[in-house]
């Protein structure tokens, strides 16, 4: 920063060596081998997870018009599913009675997980009018029209319904990850128990968790107030 440095003092990616060029060290009869990229020298941002304001979630829910399709986002919405445990759901797992879903996550770790009515109102009447009848396939959800009738709803399928009402609605935010990420937001602001969140939305680090809670300097500040209160209460 003053100038004095007469060379770049940070290290550069190493580069894989140029043909012909001598080889060095113990093991240069190895040959070159892999290029390696430099190490990370400065730590990397965490993000927070992004929730979405409820105008778009309401834009989105308003653009689609089949009961199958307003059934997966509100699994996500109301349910926290990631969208490969949503393509991954079969009949069994829905559980109509009790309001509950069996849901297979990441590393095939199971949890059980309850879901708002507006879902299962929906689920029943994409089982009961839109979908494909005479089909042996289990899972739960399936393709409506098409050539692939009847066949499970595939990622490509699912990112189609999300882009084609991305740009019928206008609400250009709204992904299944921050259907999700808003689902954990909204229940860590109404102040559930973060063991059960975790349980709900299947992650495996409690650190993850964690990020959902978004502590405001008011919220800091009352809490720290509360507390000297107390301390002066009990000194006297």
């Amino acid at each position: 920063m003053a100038g004095t440095c007469p060379s770049n003092p940070v290290p550069s990616p190493r580069r894989r060596s140029i043909p012909g060029a001598s080889t060095r060290g113990l093991l240069g009869h190895l040959g070159a081998g892999r290029s390696r990229g430099g190490g990370r020298l400065v730590r990397q941002p965490q993000m927070l997870p992004e929730s979405l304001p409820v105008s778009d979630v309401d834009r989105f829910l308003r653009s689609l018009d089949t009961h199958r399709d307003r059934a997966i986002v509100l699994v996500m919405l109301l349910g926290g599913l990631r969208a490969a445990e949503v393509r991954g759901l079969q009949l069994s797992d829905v559980d109509l009675g009790r309001r509950r879903l069996r849901v297979v996550g990441k590393g095939s770790k199971e949890r059980h997980v309850p879901v708002d009515g507006a879902f299962f109102t929906e689920v029943a009447a994409y089982l009961r009018y839109e979908r494909p009848t005479g089909v042996k396939s289990s899972e739960c959800f399936l393709v409506l029209r098409g050539p692939t009738t009847g066949q499970p709803l595939t990622e490509a399928g699912l990112r189609g319904v999300f882009r084609r009402h991305r740009e019928s609605s206008g609400a250009i935010r709204v992904r299944p990850h921050r259907l999700r990420h808003t689902y954990g937001t909204e229940l860590a602001s109404a102040g559930i128990d973060l063991l059960a969140l975790r349980e709900l939305m299947g992650h495996v680090s409690p650190d993850t968790t964690a990020r959902y809670v978004h502590l405001s300097i008011e919220h800091l500040a009352a809490e720290y107030g509360a507390a000297r209160a107390t301390l002066a209460a009990t000194s006297r």
